[in-house]
């Protein structure tokens, strides 16, 4: 059994449906909280959900942080591939897809200090690290997102056959 295997016991597929409706939830969310001067989406995961989340609340200004923790199903190191500087009249919304471990979160939170920082998803151990999110689950948990997934036609285990 491999780590990957061993961390993640349960899989949790997202259509582009929910997704979308997931990210106009944060959206409305979101815009309790007042207005934004600019999106900055964390690549990969972000940049879907920045651009909904965009749209919804009308904000033109899009930028990027790059990290790279991910490889297949196992977090590995993280490291900032694009960083960005933050002018301090700026009100920054940080978009990213998940929260996992927070290890990520906690590299854009210091390279962006006082931006707001939302995701889609949470589990447990990162939830501290982000300002507001949607839907949490449970950590081991492997969230299975409409972009890293294509559609098969065959026959899936009900929950129960599967532990």
């Amino acid at each position: 059994m491999t780590n990957s295997e061993e961390k993640y016991k349960k899989v949790y597929p997202v259509s582009w449906q929910q997704l979308h409706q997931d990210c106009k939830a944060l959206a409305w969310r979101l815009l309790d909280l007042g207005t934004w001067d600019k999106i900055v989406a964390v690549a990969r995961g972000g940049l879907v959900p920045a651009a909904i989340i965009a749209r919804e609340l009308e904000i033109r200004f899009v930028d990027t942080v790059c990290i790279s923790s991910y490889t297949l199903r196992t977090q590995g190191e993280t490291r900032i591939l694009k960083e960005i500087k933050r002018d301090e009249k700026e009100r920054i919304l940080i978009i990213d897809d998940l929260v996992d471990t927070g290890s990520t979160a906690r590299v854009v939170r210091k390279m962006i200090p006082g931006a707001h920082f939302a995701t889609v998803y949470a589990k447990p151990d990162g939830r501290p690290e982000v300002d507001t999110f949607i839907t949490e689950v449970s950590q081991d948990t492997w969230i299975l997102f409409p972009w890293d997934s294509e559609p098969q036609y065959h026959y899936i285990k009900p929950i129960v056959s599967q532990k």
